[in-house]
């Protein structure tokens, strides 16, 4: 058996509140503990999003009822929010600050760049933004790191001119670090409309950031040491709104993760040290967590086996990888010294799991 920490993933949707038929606090931490994730950052672009006092005490008490793993809620910039004076303490209550600044799913995308520098100058120091940004987005807020000097962190990162991008500021001293998905290292775009497998398999397909070339995801790995952080931005929809009418976009991950990280790691593509450095060094520091303790995974890594939704514990039921065939299966997960999961089945009660940011 391998023996690794408990993998942190920075980057989950939940969809609690208000789209709890896709995913909620028990399903979505349930798949993260079967997945060997022990702590989960999730996102604020819920229903209603998370921006202020009440929100956020809606969604945390939901998490401490319900959540089986450790967590922690991010904030949403709004246009409502930009001074965070008015919100004694709140920030600090938070896994940090989400800014939308491209095409999401969701009511919080950013589009005047006043607001941008309103969140960048107000957002407490010493606390994480996140950005989703990309392309000439993601230029213009590494700018805004600049300007103002402090560190933003660029979420699911997809192409060779963001990686280049982000090389080039962190060779210049810019506060910038990074995350890519899963998605983006071991899919590429699909087919245009009408070839291949056809619009309802393209429906399944459908993310943000998109999908990209073989020549995007060839950057990606060639450069991993620009990469300080494995997320898999775990967006569940289901089924049947995938196969819809406007598909809305996101893919489930976080059970996901690390079956295919470690079958990587058997083709020699990554490191054991590349899976700790950045699903658990790199996102303690970069957004502040404390260093988890009694905490570890058991992984044969030399099960091979089929990766099938109808094993997995995501209520959205469905895999962007169904019939991946993958080497390494977590076998047993610790929690703070108690037995959390063991061979396909949860056992830490719902609300087991604890805010990191709670003193």
């Amino acid at each position: 058996m391998l023996k690794l920490p408990g993998l942190i993933d920075p980057h989950v949707h939940l969809r609690e509140p208000g789209q709890t038929h896709k995913e909620d606090w028990d399903s979505g931490t349930s798949a993260a503990l079967a997945g060997g994730v022990t702590m989960v950052l999730a996102m604020p672009n819920t229903k209603p999003p998370i921006c202020d006092e009440s929100t956020l005490d809606l969604v945390l008490a939901s998490a401490k009822a319900k959540a089986r793993c450790d967590y922690a809620q991010f904030l949403g910039a709004g246009p409502d929010n930009v001074d965070w004076d008015k919100y004694a303490g709140l920030p600090h209550r938070a896994a940090g600050l989400k800014m939308y600044l491209d095409s999401t799913f969701g009511e919080l995308r950013l589009d005047d760049m006043t607001l941008w520098q309103s969140h960048f100058q107000n957002w407490p120091k010493g606390l994480p933004i996140v950005a989703h940004s990309e392309s000439r987005s993601m230029a213009a807020v590494i700018l805004m790191a600049a300007i103002y000097d402090r560190p933003v962190h660029i979420a699911h990162i997809s192409l060779k001119e963001e990686v280049l991008l982000i090389k080039a500021a962190k060779e210049r001293g810019i506060k910038v670090t990074c995350e890519v998905c899963p998605h983006h290292l071991f899919l590429t775009s699909p087919l245009p409309s009408g070839e291949g497998p056809g619009v309802r398999a393209n429906g399944r397909l459908e993310v943000r950031p998109r999908l990209a070339t073989q020549a995007d995801v060839d950057a990606l790995w060639a450069n991993l040491d620009v990469i300080d952080c494995f997320a898999t931005d775990h967006a569940p929809h289901t089924l049947a709104e995938k196969d819809g009418e406007n598909p809305p976009p996101g893919f489930p991950g976080v059970e996901t993760l690390l079956p295919l990280l470690l079958t990587a790691v058997a083709e020699g593509r990554l490191t054991i040290n590349h899976i700790i450095q950045k699903s658990v060094i790199n996102p303690q520091k970069i957004f502040n967590l404390p260093v988890q303790s009694e905490i570890w995974v058991e992984v044969d890594e030399k099960a091979a086996y089929e990766l099938r939704a109808a094993d997995m514990h995501s209520r959205c039921g469905w895999t962007p990888f169904e019939g991946w065939q993958v080497k390494g299966r977590v076998t047993r997960v610790v929690l703070r010294g108690r037995e959390a999961f063991k061979d396909g089945k949860i056992l830490v009660e719902p609300g087991y799991g604890k805010n990191v940011r709670e003193k």
